[in-house]
């Protein structure tokens, strides 16, 4: 049964695969149904897209720690900090702060 959020976004992306909007919503509705696997490779995809979309860093940042995947989590917080810090998205900054260190060593 075709999912009704997910499915329009992927047409979407068959149209324009460069629209960023479409991969980080895509993300978040992979994030929505616990199907982070999914979520991580379209978030992964709207920063290639747009290296400088820092809530697709926060969120995929959740999507590596949601699979254990810490070490990429950590690399992805610290890089979504740099980012965010550069925008003046304080709120981002915050959120990846926090994700940051709330990682097990």
């Amino acid at each position: 049964m075709p999912n009704p959020r997910i499915e329009p976004l992927k047409k979407v992306l068959t149209i324009d695969p460069n629209d960023e909007v479409a991969w980080f919503g895509l993300g978040k509705a992979h994030m929505e149904y616990a199907n982070f696997e999914e979520a991580a490779k379209a978030l992964q995809q709207c920063i290639t897209v747009k290296p400088t979309y820092s809530a697709a860093y926060y969120a995929w940042a959740q999507s590596l720690h949601k699979l254990g995947r810490i070490d990429e989590c950590r690399k992805i917080c610290a890089t979504g900090i740099d980012v965010s810090t550069k925008n003046g998205d304080a709120m981002v900054t915050k959120n990846l702060d926090a994700l940051k260190l709330s990682l097990p060593l």
